[in-house]
C-alpha cells in the first residue's frame, strides 16, 4: 500500500523573499492607514506656543512624590492629583498633549468623566508611556537598557482604542558609566523598533534618548555624546522605515554635568544644543520637545526661550514633568481646598513655557521657582 505521508516542500530563497515582501507590504499598509491621522496629531501638538505636559510617572515614582508632601501613595490619591492636572482651566491654551501612565489612561474624575474625555474637551491630546522601565545592562559599567518591546504592538492597539494618540519611550545614556558602544546601540535600536510599532498602531512616537545629567563632564563632552547618540538613533529609525515627519523628539539640552564646576549661561546651552540638533536632526521632523531632566523650573524655561531667539526648522518646545509640576504638587499637598491655587500655578507654568516656545518669555515678571530638581540615577 502506497505511503500517505505528505511530501515536504522545500522553502527556497525566492520564496523567503516573497514572504518578506508580503509582510513588508502589510506593515506599510497599516502605516498608510494612519498616515493622515499621525500627521494631524503631530501638527496639533506642535501648534505655536504649545508643548506637552508629561504626567507619566510610574505609580512608584508618583508615590514618592506624593509621600514627599505627606500624601499616602494610594490609587485614589494618585487619581486625585492627576485629576487636578487634567482639569486645570484653560490647560489647552499652551498644552497640545499630555503623556499619561497606563493607570491614568483608564482613570476618571470623581464625577465619573474619563480623563481622556476631559483632555480632549480641553483640546489636549492624550498620550501614553509605553516603555517598561530601565534595567541594569549585563557586562557594563553600571549602564542601563530599556524594557518593553515584547507585546508592544498589542498594547499600542489597546491604547489607541482607549483614546491615546501618541506615545513615549525613554531610554538613557550615562556619560560617567560609559557610554559604551553596546549601550548606545541598544538605546537607538530599541527606540527605532518602538517608533515603527507605534506608527503602525496610529500613535505618534516620541523618541527620547536622554543624556543623563549625572557627572562632572563639561558641555563639550555632552555635545560629543549627544551627537553620537542622535546619529545612531536616526540610523536605526531609517533602517526601520519610520516616517520621520510623523515623530516627535524629546532630547536633553546640551549642558554641563550636574557636578561640573563650570556652569554655562542659557545662551551657551542654547547655542550648543541647536548646533548639535542642526548637525543631526532632519528638517522633516516636526517637533523638538525638550525634557527638563532635573533642571530648575526657571532654567528649563530660560534655556527654551534662548533657543527660540533664532530661526530653526522645527517647532522647538517642551515636554516637562517636574519643571511644570514641582511647585504645583507642593502647593496642593493633598488639600482639596488648595486645588484652585495649584491649578493656577500649573497654568502659569504652561504659559511661561508657551511664551518661551515663541521666544517671548519675560523673566522679569514671573514668580517661577529657581530651585534645582536634579536627582542622581533618576528612574521613573
Amino acid at each position: 500500500m502506497p505511503s500517505m505521508m505528505m511530501k515536504s516542500t522545500r522553502v527556497t530563497p525566492a520564496m523567503r523573499r516573497t514572504n518578506v515582501a508580503r509582510r513588508n507590504v502589510a506593515v506599510k499598509a497599516n502605516v498608510a492607514d494612519f498616515a493622515d491621522e499621525l500627521l494631524k496629531t503631530a501638527n496639533h501638538i506642535t501648534s505655536p506656543g504649545k508643548g506637552i505636559l508629561a504626567m507619566d510617572e510610574s505609580n512608584a515614582t508618583c508615590g514618592k512624590r506624593l509621600e514627599s508632601v505627606g500624601v499616602e501613595n494610594t490609587e485614589e490619591n494618585r487619581r486625585r492629583y492627576r485629576e487636578l492636572l487634567v482639569s486645570t482651566p484653560n490647560l489647552g491654551e499652551h498644552i497640545g498633549g499630555a503623556i499619561l501612565f497606563e493607570e491614568t489612561l483608564y482613570q476618571s474624575t470623581k464625577d465619573g468623566k474619563p480623563f481622556v474625555d476631559v483632555l480632549n474637551g480641553a483640546g489636549v491630546l492624550p498620550g501614553i508611556k509605553v516603555d517598561k522601565g530601565l534595567r541594569p545592562m549585563c557586562n557594563s559599567n553600571g549602564e542601563s537598557w530599556c524594557m518593553g518591546l515584547d507585546g508592544l504592538a498589542e498594547r499600542c492597539d489597546e491604547y489607541y482604542k482607549q483614546g491615546a494618540r501618541f506615545a513615549k519611550w525613554r531610554s538613557v545614556i550615562s556619560i560617567p558609566d560609559g557610554p559604551s558602544r553596546k549601550a548606545m546601540v541598544d538605546c537607538a535600536y530599541g527606540l527605532a523598533r518602538y517608533a515603527a510599532i507605534c506608527q503602525n498602531s496610529g500613535l505618534v512616537p516620541i523618541v527620547e534618548p536622554e543624556i543623563l545629567l549625572d557627572g562632572e563632564h563639561d558641555i563639550d563632552r555632552t555635545f560629543e555624546v549627544a551627537s553620537q547618540t542622535w546619529a545612531e538613533t536616526f540610523k536605526f529609525l531609517e533602517d526601520q522605515d519610520v516616517l520621520l515627519d510623523r515623530i516627535l523628539l524629546k532630547p536633553s539640552m546640551v549642558g554641563p554635568g550636574a557636578d561640573c564646576p563650570k556652569r554655562n549661561t542659557a545662551d551657551e546651552v542654547a547655542a550648543a544644543t541647536l548646533r548639535m540638533l542642526n548637525s543631526r536632526v532632519p528638517p522633516a521632523v516636526p517637533g523638538i520637545m525638550f525634557l527638563s531632566g532635573g533642571l530648575s523650573e526657571l532654567d528649563s524655561t530660560l534655556y527654551l526661550n534662548a533657543m527660540n531667539q533664532s530661526p530653526n526648522p522645527w517647532h522647538v518646545s517642551f515636554s516637562y514633568a517636574r519643571a511644570l509640576q514641582n511647585t504645583v504638587l507642593k502647593t496642593w499637598s493633598g488639600d482639596d481646598a488648595k486645588v484652585a491655587e495649584a491649578q493656577e500655578i500649573l497654568f502659569n507654568r504652561t504659559k511661561d513655557n508657551g511664551m518661551a516656545q515663541l521666544g517671548k518669555f519675560d523673566a522679569e515678571n514671573t514668580s517661577v521657582n529657581s530651585d534645582g530638581m536634579f536627582v542622581r540615577n533618576y528612574q521613573y
